[in-house]
């Protein structure tokens, strides 16, 4: 497993300072860039779970009832979405709507 650098620590000004070297801060802005650039997906992600998870939900008020709706019918189109929703939602998950 790779070793962490240990910081040099110098006194500027009576604070205390970390010193870097051009190749180690120019690996540490690449790093920040990096997971910049990955914090701006993972928030385009969330959007689209949350409206991705909304969009479920209305569908699934929109079918609620559908188990009484044809009990032994197989083709009411409104039956088979409600139960692919409750067989997809997983049980205990709470609905972000």
């Amino acid at each position: 497993m790779a070793r962490h650098p240990q910081p040099r620590r110098i006194t500027l000004g009576g604070h205390e300072a970390v010193a870097l070297t051009v190749r180690e801060y120019e690996q540490l802005m690449a790093s920040r860039r990096q997971i910049g650039g990955q914090i701006a997906r993972v928030r385009v992600l969330a959007q689209q779970l949350k409206r991705t998870e909304q969009l479920l939900g209305e569908l699934e008020d929109l079918v609620g009832g559908a188990a009484d709706c044809h009990p032994q019918d197989a083709e009411c189109l409104r039956c088979a979405i409600a139960d692919l929703l409750r067989r997809h939602r997983t049980p205990g998950t709470p609905r972000l709507v």
